[in-house]
């Protein structure tokens, strides 16, 4: 990848650059790279190949400027089959979000068979054509294959993203940071309508019951549902092979440089 990377490293410190703006104020970060930053550090500092982390969830409680980030990570849990990390988002001093990701063991599947729905019949990513480019603040953020639906229309929507750059200078995405980083689409794919999006997600959860094997990770709006200004939106989430998880957010109304 040869695209700025969303943050670089200065010591214990991790320093946006100017890809990591988001679409609310030009002054602070994108949800997605607060999630991926997270997602990425516990990681990184906990991961373990014999586990899945099967559970991220994201807490944004403060809009964070482009000050320097640090993450500060703490075991809660730490089992023969569960583990649970808590991370925290810490930036220029002030703490601005949190995580929590519960790692579960990998072991043999049961016999049996659930009900599950039924699976994506999708186009995969490399038989649809890449859309034209479009000039935009997020222009250039993430790669795009439409395959229904999309901003401004108010039908279930579907579509393949895939990242274009590193998360951190120098630290090849893995399949789980893909994940984290892609996951905050959710909001924005499941909560906007016809007038454009009207809500800004102060969370995100991740389920995964296996990691992608693709660059391409494929979202499925699912449901939406708002109330006096609180809104939630949920994606079904896919790679090349099938499903592979969710995403889910809970969302508050906002306007434009709040």
């Amino acid at each position: 990848m040869s695209n700025l990377p969303f943050f670089t490293i200065d010591g214990d410190h991790y320093v946006p650059t100017a890809a990591s703006r988001g679409p609310w104020n030009p002054n602070s970060l994108h949800g997605r790279v607060i999630a991926g930053l997270l997602g990425a550090e516990i990681e990184r500092l906990h991961g373990d190949p014999a586990f899945i982390p099967a559970r991220l969830t994201v807490d944004m409680y403060r809009l964070p400027n482009l000050s320097s980030v640090e993450v500060v990570t703490r075991v809660v849990r730490e089992g023969q089959r569960i583990k649970v990390i808590d991370a925290e988002f810490i930036s220029g001093g002030v703490s601005a979000g949190r995580a929590t990701c519960q790692l579960l063991r990998r072991t043999e599947r049961p016999e049996g068979t659930v009900w599950k729905p039924p699976g994506w019949d999708a186009p995969g990513p490399e038989d649809i054509a890449a859309p034209e480019p479009r000039d935009t603040p997020l222009a250039g953020m993430w790669a795009m294959r439409p395959i229904s639906g999309g901003f401004g229309t108010v039908g279930q929507k579907r579509t393949w993203m895939s990242e274009v750059r590193e998360l951190v200078e120098g630290r090849p995405l893995t399949p789980f940071v893909r994940v984290a980083v892609a996951a905050d689409f959710a909001s924005p794919f499941a909560n906007a309508g016809d007038q454009g999006l009207k809500y800004i997600n102060s969370d995100v959860t991740v389920y995964l019951h296996r990691e992608p094997v693709s660059e391409w990770v494929g979202f499925e709006v699912t449901d939406h549902g708002d109330t006096a200004g609180v809104a939630f939106g949920e994606c079904r989430l896919y790679d090349v092979e099938g499903p592979i998880g969710s995403a889910s957010c809970c969302a508050l109304a906002q306007k434009r440089g709040m």
